[in-house]
């Protein structure tokens, strides 16, 4: 289903907003740097020349900072993958449909972690592809970057807690900057806060029990096939959640209400989600080039 024409009017000054904004996507990477083996830590911290515990959420904007230069604006479309569904009616992510012939999130995941895998490429390529993965994984577990409708909502006008905003940048930011109470310009210290509430939740908390299940198809000779799961678990909820009653109902609306309760829960699943996910994935990637490389860091 596609949403009508005036959903757009008047939108091109509304701020066009990245996936999770840079809160979330630190947070992500907090949460990963929680979760990933002593060894992992270590091969990542000496790659990306940076030994502090702030190694990974310190590039997890990068991808986000370079898209718009000249160089790295082929990168834009790998941030996403444009479900043409009928949200809400029905919502699913085909590959073949929906992955353009340039690429996408979902390739991208597996092309950038083949190139982290290369012994061929020289260390800063390699770093490049790290940070890359950092940021992608991220970007597939917000839903609206897995949906067509209206440019993943970024044509769609609504309102949250009074301000003018499209529906995407209240996905990518408004609702996790509500559930912390607010973020500083740059949000380091509120997202190691709000990582340590998720991390604890994965831990003994909400997520315990769910966290193997999350794991499931984690597997790194099935990279493009994972990351399209994931891409149709992040889609589903622009049914449930985003677009309960379709892209027109939802114009216009004031979202900080009942809204906000219904979809905050989602966003700290997804973030958790992905910070888990991401942990296991990095360690997966250490735990090959160790096995494959007597001394897998001394080109670093």
């Amino acid at each position: 289903m596609k949403p009508s024409t005036f959903l757009a009017v008047g939108l091109a000054s509304l701020p066009q907003a990245i996936a999770w904004g840079g809160f979330g996507h630190i947070t992500v990477a907090y949460i990963a740097s929680d979760f990933v083996l002593p060894e992992t830590a270590s091969y990542f911290q000496t790659l990306l020349r940076n030994d502090s515990s702030s190694y990974l959420a310190g590039v997890a904007t990068w991808a986000d900072s370079i898209r718009y230069t000249k160089w790295g604006h082929f990168t834009g479309i790998f941030h996403f993958i444009d479900a043409k569904d009928s949200p809400p009616s029905s919502c699913t992510v085909d590959f073949e449909r929906d992955c353009k012939e340039e690429g996408c999130v979902v390739t991208a995941i597996a092309n950038y972690t083949s190139r982290l895998l290369d012994p061929g490429l020289p260390a800063w390529e390699r770093a490049q592809a790290a940070k890359f993965v950092v940021h992608f994984v991220g970007d597939i577990h917000q839903p609206l970057h897995t949906e067509d409708v209206a440019r993943g909502g970024n044509g769609i006008s609504v309102r949250f807690d009074g301000t003018q905003l499209n529906l995407h940048h209240v996905w990518d930011s408004s609702i996790a900057e509500k559930i912390v109470g607010g973020v500083r310009r740059a949000p380091y210290a509120e997202a190691r806060r709000w990582a340590d509430e998720l991390s604890q939740g994965i831990r003994t908390g909400k997520f315990e029990a769910l966290r193997g299940e999350w794991l499931d198809g984690v597997r790194l000779e099935e990279s493009q096939e994972m990351a399209l799961a994931w891409a149709r678990e992040g889609n589903a909820f622009v049914c449930s959640h985003v677009l309960p009653e379709g892209p027109e109902a939802i114009v216009g609306q004031e979202l900080g209400g009942k809204y906000f309760d219904a979809a905050a829960p989602v966003i700290e699943l997804q973030v958790a989600k992905a910070g888990y996910r991401l942990a296991a994935w990095l360690d997966l990637v250490a735990k090959s080039i160790a096995e494959s490389e007597s001394d897998f860091g001394h080109d670093l």
